[in-house]
């Protein structure tokens, strides 16, 4: 059993990183690794019936499946000596599908399915997926449509929920500003969290993550379906520089998270203000918790010490050092107290598929008022 399961995995991992549209040059990479070295002949059929032949209309991004055909019918006639016929016959229909429907795909969106794997998984017939998420992304990132974009602080924040889900479980969890396509919000769910508030200042960014939480049969619009079904997602719409106290007040739960919202030293004092109130005191409810992963012996949390009132956790990629430190000085005199906790709260590995993920970059803030 323990040959078959090193043979099934790295086909797995193949499978769910063309579900999440990973770029080529990693799906070659996996098809490599599980054919031990080359695109084999079984690689490639695997390729054509389990991920491009089941897949290629629910994903309807012909554009994405030509690149990953071309790449790989160019890798299998180096490293093989054997280049099946269907891997031609499926380009030759893809480029085929893409010239008659001109308007394939005109939202400029594409559909990835995000495979949560469990760390634990060691075997082909236990559960080897906790958790699929359906998200609507922008084919667009660097025209503007950077919310509708998957961020390596989002997956690391995903990851970080998950790996502790009793820190999140029965709690009102509140993703602010930055909310994006949703990811968050549907692990805090997963997970147990008693109300899940996400939040975005971008009118387009917000459709998009309410269409991508009904994908996921996490909200709807009719008030009256809500209060029928078991939702517990809420979204709205929420502008740092424009909310005002009593907008944050009908905000205030027991934890904030926030993924890659500081990048702009001009909304740096906006946030800190939103920070601020968010993590007021007055009516936190937030206490110390075991959150362990599973059974293995627990850590105390929050990780700085601090035992009374809201918490906020921000996953963060530091691209620019002055930025940072505006936002470190900002919420230093605003008595907010920001602890790296990247190497203490480290989360286990539920995305080993994702090769294009760099875990390393991303940083873990736990903030808290001292006020």
């Amino acid at each position: 059993m323990a040959s078959e399961d090193a043979e099934q995995l790295p086909l797995l991992h193949l499978k769910l990183a063309f579900l999440a549209l990973e770029p080529p040059a990693c799906i070659l990479a996996l098809a490599r690794k599980a054919g031990g070295g080359s695109v084999t002949p079984h690689i490639q059929n695997f390729i054509l019936e389990s991920c491009i032949g089941t897949n290629v209309g629910q994903i309807q991004d012909y554009t994405y499946v030509k690149i990953i055909l071309k790449k790989v019918i160019a890798e299998a006639e180096l490293s093989s000596d054997i280049v099946i016929d269907g891997l031609y016959e499926e380009f030759a229909r893809c480029m085929s599908s893409k010239a008659n429907n001109s308007s394939l795909n005109m939202s400029g969106k594409i559909c990835k399915e995000i495979s949560f794997l469990s760390p634990t998984y060691n075997n082909v017939s236990s559960n080897q997926v906790s958790l699929v998420a359906r998200l609507s992304c922008s084919t667009n990132m660097l025209e503007g449509d950077t919310g509708c974009s998957l961020w390596p602080s989002s997956l690391f924040l995903s990851e970080f929920i998950l790996s502790f889900p009793k820190l999140f479980s029965k709690k009102r969890c509140f993703e602010q500003l930055g909310s994006g396509v949703g990811l968050v919000g549907v692990c805090l769910n997963y997970v147990g969290a008693s109300k899940v508030i996400l939040t975005d200042g971008d009118a387009s960014t917000l459709i998009n993550m309410k269409a991508n939480m009904e994908m996921n049969n996490l909200y709807a619009e009719d008030s009256e379906l809500v209060k029928e079904s078991k939702n517990k997602v809420e979204c709205k719409y929420l502008s740092w520089e424009e909310a005002s106290e009593s907008d944050l007040w009908d905000c205030r739960t027991d934890l904030v998270l926030g993924a890659d919202i500081i990048y702009n030293p001009s909304c740096v004092p906006h946030l800190v203000r939103v920070l601020s109130t968010l993590l007021g005191r007055e009516d936190g409810r937030c206490e110390t918790v075991n959150v362990g992963r599973d059974e293995e012996p627990v850590n105390e949390v929050p990780w700085n010490g601090a035992t009374r009132g809201p918490l906020a956790y921000m996953a963060t990629v530091i691209r620019n050092a002055d930025t940072f430190n505006c936002f470190a000085k900002a919420a230093a005199d605003a008595k907010l107290s920001v602890v790296n906790i990247t190497g203490a709260a480290a989360p286990s590995s539920f995305l080993p598929y994702m090769l294009s993920y760099e875990r390393s970059s991303v940083q873990l803030l736990e903030i808290t008022s001292l006020s």
